[in-house]
């Protein structure tokens, strides 16, 4: 009988999604943005993660959350990993509470300080702009101020591809403060939707799928289409 390998460590899952630094090189982090949210790392995932995911759902992996590097590590996986592994399905967003939980709490608790690198801040707190309901828009206040804050610190060169961070929070913004919830996500979890959230629909520009201006500068001069 064959044994199942082991779970990756907290330290194997921050290698996998962070694996280069490219340093102030902005084709670069945009080639590694598109892997990171249009889909890219979906085949990896599915072909490494999904016994991961399942632990960390069953609270197997809740352990990981007691150094600021190990919370972010289980953030990916219950944020970010359910998205390729169940794209397209209610599973994809099954965990966005749990991530977010995990978010808030290392926001009081000084983890989310004490992470190194723009990224790593990026990814602990998307669970707050994932979120959904009217009661959630201190939390995407909460998002745009952190995105804004990284938006500053960086360097000149990649602040075009930073603006892109703190666009995204304020285009979820507006959406939750207009229908209180994402209408994208209305087929996938089979919920019914209004007329004014149908016409909404139907124009195909969402806030995970959106570019700014600067944004569409970045990736054309990368030679990437958006």
């Amino acid at each position: 009988m064959s044994q199942e390998a082991p779970l990756p460590t907290p330290d194997a899952i921050l290698s996998f999604w962070f694996h280069a630094d490219h340093g102030d090189d902005p084709t670069a982090w945009m080639h590694q943005a598109m892997r990171w949210f249009r889909g890219g790392m979906d085949e990896a995932i599915v072909a490494r993660f999904g016994p991961t995911l399942a632990a960390a759902e069953r609270g197997e992996l809740d352990h990981w959350a007691e150094t600021p590097q190990g919370r972010l590590a289980l953030i990916l996986v219950l944020d970010q990993f359910p998205r390729s592994l169940h794209r397209g399905t209610p599973r994809a967003f099954a965990s966005d509470a749990r991530a977010l939980a995990l978010c808030e709490e290392g926001l009081a608790n000084g983890h989310y300080e004490a992470l190194e690198g723009p990224w790593h801040k990026t990814f602990f707190s998307l669970p707050l702009g994932h979120a959904e309901g009217p009661d959630h828009l201190a939390r995407l206040d909460r998002v745009i101020a952190l995105a804004d804050a990284l938006w500053a610190e960086a360097p000149d060169v990649l602040k075009p591809l930073w603006d892109a961070n703190r666009q995204q929070p304020r285009r979820a913004r507006s959406v939750i403060a207009r229908f209180g919830r994402h209408p994208h996500r209305n087929a996938v979890l089979d919920r019914p939707s209004t007329p004014e959230e149908q016409v909404y629909i139907d124009t195909g520009v969402f806030p995970h799928a959106s570019a700014s201006p600067q944004m569409k500068a970045v990736a054309e001069a990368a030679g990437i289409q958006l």
